[in-house]
């Protein structure tokens, strides 16, 4: 039997997904939880089917830096401390850039790149004052290779890589860990923001052919989380063995 994981986790976009799947895992191995997205109907779904564990529920939309603030601080009046917060909510609408598809860029800077510096924003005054934490975010292969039409897509993933190597620099004398989760494909709904049906469904097709499953992703985050306190799990990307890029 796994040793249970006595740590109060915070999970930012949690509703499905990877989010989803490492809610799942962690509510197994007896973490506290506290868990955020905008379908609350389907946190929901989760907390009941882990009546045993202790679970929060919140609704937040990561774009939205007071409603984050105030699920980090429900958080920790509710258990006194936050251990880790994983900032796991994004979109990937992908498109060449000569579509001009300027609000569909606007709005990936804002849940991509402002989401996880909302949650960075709320969480390190307390982390600060515990002088202890751990941050973790969902990159991707993108925050490391770039490819055609997801110019703007794969910037928001190298500007989360880059913050959160900032983060790590800036607060190591605090005991405050950073990672990055960087997956390739995954069988995620996150095909369904690209607004390009036919690409959306070629992705889907990709990634029921043989992309990861989210509970594969959940298990890196479970790792990078499970790791003693001088151990710190900087990067960790996860494809695919078929995926090329």
């Amino acid at each position: 039997m796994s040793t249970p994981l006595n740590k109060v986790i915070v999970i930012m976009g949690a509703s499905s997904g990877i989010g989803e799947a490492t809610a799942r895992l962690l509510a197994e191995r007896g973490a506290t939880l506290m868990l955020a997205a905008r379908r609350l109907d389907r946190l929901q779904d989760i907390r009941d089917a882990y009546p045993q564990a202790d679970i929060r529920i919140k609704q937040a939309d990561v774009t939205q830096f007071d409603q984050v603030e105030a699920v980090i601080q429900e958080a920790n009046s509710a258990f006194g401390r936050i251990d880790v917060l994983f900032n796991n909510a994004g979109i990937m609408p992908t498109a060449p850039l000569a579509a001009g598809h300027r609000e569909d860029w606007k709005q990936m800077l804002d849940i991509n790149v402002m989401g996880v510096l909302n949650g960075i924003a709320a969480a390190l005054p307390i982390m600060e004052h515990q002088q202890a934490g751990h941050i973790i975010a969902t990159d991707s292969v993108a925050g490391h290779v770039v490819y055609p039409e997801s110019a703007v897509y794969c910037g928001t993933k190298f500007a989360v890589r880059a913050i959160m190597e900032g983060l790590r620099q800036e607060q190591r004398e605090n005991q405050i860990k950073s990672t990055i989760i960087s997956p390739g494909a995954v069988q995620t709904e996150l095909y369904t923001t690209i607004k390009d049906q036919t690409v959306g469904e070629s992705l889907r097709q990709a990634q029921q052919e043989w992309g990861l499953t989210s509970e594969d992703v959940a298990q890196a985050v479970l790792y990078a989380i499970d790791t003693p306190d001088r151990v710190s799990i900087s990067n960790l990307i996860i494809r695919p063995t078929q995926q090329q890029v």
